[in-house]
């Protein structure tokens, strides 16, 4: 992490997006295998053929076949990507930038300087409110505000932000690119909700 970081920049902050999107993806990735399970089980004593007498025993392995397709395709089509997409999303907090990092495969980096930073605000729906998450819009005097959403621990964040940007160094650049840019060099490790007096070297 070290030889990322920009001359006497430290970590601060480091999270992911708040994991109630979660929820719907644990919650199939548990009942879909069992209704999956108990479909081929009524299957196999044959349940089919006493609701459509048509319906023979030999159906059975196509019956079943078509239950795992089903399954899988909620899962591999559903919860994974739900799951891959809130693993990919990174946000890391510096003592200089808040960086947005979004993807796995396909990556891309947002990065602001927090000296350019005018004004910091939140805003929350009732379930945010509930889950003491947020939207957090960073006032760059741009047209467009940048908006990093759903960040876990919504005022603790920001309370870091403002703590950061008041302890920088009076008349401090935020480089030759301007506010806000989106460079495909920088990496960042995968850390869950971490925070450090100070900051870490590296990780």
């Amino acid at each position: 992490m070290r030889k990322e970081l920009l001359p006497g920049e430290q970590v601060i902050v480091v999270t992911r997006p708040q994991p109630r999107a979660l929820i719907a993806p644990a919650l199939l990735f548990i009942v879909v295998p069992a209704l999956a399970a108990y479909a081929s089980a009524w299957i196999v004593k044959g349940g089919p053929a006493k609701l459509v007498p048509l319906v023979t025993q030999e159906w059975s392995t196509w019956l079943i076949g078509v239950c795992v397709a089903l399954a899988a395709w909620v899962l591999l089509g559903y919860c994974l990507p739900r799951a891959l997409t809130w693993h990919s999303t990174r946000y890391i907090l510096t003592s200089q930038r808040l960086v947005a990092r979004y993807g796995m495969l396909r990556r891309r980096d947002q990065q602001v300087y927090l000296a350019a930073v005018r004004n910091v605000e939140i805003s929350q729906s009732l379930l945010q409110r509930v889950v003491r998450s947020g939207n957090i819009s960073l006032d760059t005097g741009y047209p467009a505000s940048t908006v990093v959403p759903d960040v876990p621990e919504v005022v603790t964040f920001r309370n870091f932000m403002l703590d950061a940007i008041n302890e920088l160094p009076q008349g401090g650049s935020f480089g030759a690119e301007g506010a806000m840019h989106n460079p495909d060099g920088p990496r960042y490790g995968a850390w869950p909700w971490e925070t450090r007096e100070g900051g870490r070297d590296e990780r």
